[in-house]
């Protein structure tokens, strides 16, 4: 990282096409409702974090796979948009892939308070293969630090994982959503940020509290991350960096949709970590970052801008110095 001004950010994940619903409360099993609209916007995890990455000021790239379909067109196209290079993202036209795959869709639901349920339909995500990583080496080689989390095959984000870690690359795991099933190393990464239920499903146990997230941070760490975070929605963060635990109280906000509020934590946190190398002060700015996410709708279109984001920071400060 040493001589670079700008952060250059590999993004290995999931691209969708959200399809987001409106409506005055989420349904119960059983239960139809009339919402009140929908609208579809570009999302997915891994194209999300890219996206706030690139708008907090970091140099992106994208490794994933979409459709060939109308869909996958416009998917690629709001990524470059955001000046994101797709040059590793690919499509099903290969020969080993069926051509008839679609991009992938997620059904976003969310109530009045701010609150969503997704369901996701992989389609192109769920064939991300090795063989795609060792086309995007050389991206993952020369990156500062590879971002991840496990929309895509979990083999294939772990085959990433261990080229990253061969070029002395800093890993972040977004572990969403957390697999039923824990392979062997899914925890030796340099950063770990689960939200609360994440954690609770990695761990077996539920994590509901600032201090059972501090527990939690330090079991992360046990199983072989070398940092944790968890994000605990309205209660803040919690950062353990293998000595010290460290609580982030959250920026207040009125909540609109928090569907990409932990993608914009993601991406901020990778982007000022690699600026500063300093994860307290990448903490501060990432919750500020997913503050600011959560108070608009959609994933990719409420992605904060960097002025933003330091103006919200600037604004705390003064806040907490006039109290």
């Amino acid at each position: 990282m040493a001589g670079k001004t700008i952060p250059q950010i590999a993004v290995l994940g999931s691209i969708n096409l959200d399809i987001v619903i409106q409506c005055a409360h989420l349904p119960t099993p059983g239960e139809t409702i009339i919402a009140e609209s929908s609208r579809e916007v570009s999302g997915g995890k891994g194209a999300n974090q890219a996206v706030a990455a690139a708008r907090l000021g970091a140099d992106v790239s994208m490794i994933a796979r979409v459709g060939n379909d109308d869909a996958g067109a416009g998917l690629l196209r709001n990524l470059q948009a955001d000046g994101i290079n797709t040059q590793a993202v690919l499509g099903t036209e290969s020969a080993d892939c069926d051509k008839n795959i679609a991009s992938g869709i997620a059904v976003v639901m969310v109530e009045q308070s701010g609150e969503n349920s997704i369901v996701v339909v992989p389609g192109a995500n769920g064939i991300v293969s090795q063989k795609d990583i060792d086309h995007a080496a050389a991206i993952i080689q020369s990156c500062d630090l590879l971002l991840v989390q496990l929309e895509i095959p979990v083999e294939t984000v772990l085959y990433a994982c261990r080229i990253a870690r061969k070029a002395g690359v800093r890993v972040i795991l977004d572990p969403a959503p957390a697999p039923s099933a824990i392979p062997e190393h899914f925890f030796d990464v340099d950063l770990i940020c689960p939200n609360q239920s994440e954690a609770s499903a990695l761990l077996g146990w539920s994590v509901e509290t600032i201090s059972d997230a501090q527990v939690a941070t330090r079991e992360l760490i046990e199983r072989g991350a070398k940092n944790a975070i968890i994000t605990m929605g309205k209660q803040g963060a919690v950062l353990c960096n293998g000595c010290e635990v460290s609580i982030f109280p959250p920026c207040p906000v009125e909540t609109v949709d928090s569907t990409a509020a932990g993608d914009a934590f993601a991406g901020a946190i990778a982007v000022r970590w690699s600026e500063q190398n300093s994860l307290i002060e990448a903490t501060r700015f990432a919750c500020a970052a997913g503050a600011l996410a959560a108070s608009r709708a959609g994933a990719q279109p409420g992605m904060p801008t960097r002025n933003e984001v330091e103006q919200l920071m600037l604004q705390r400060e003064k806040l907490s110095g006039a109290s």
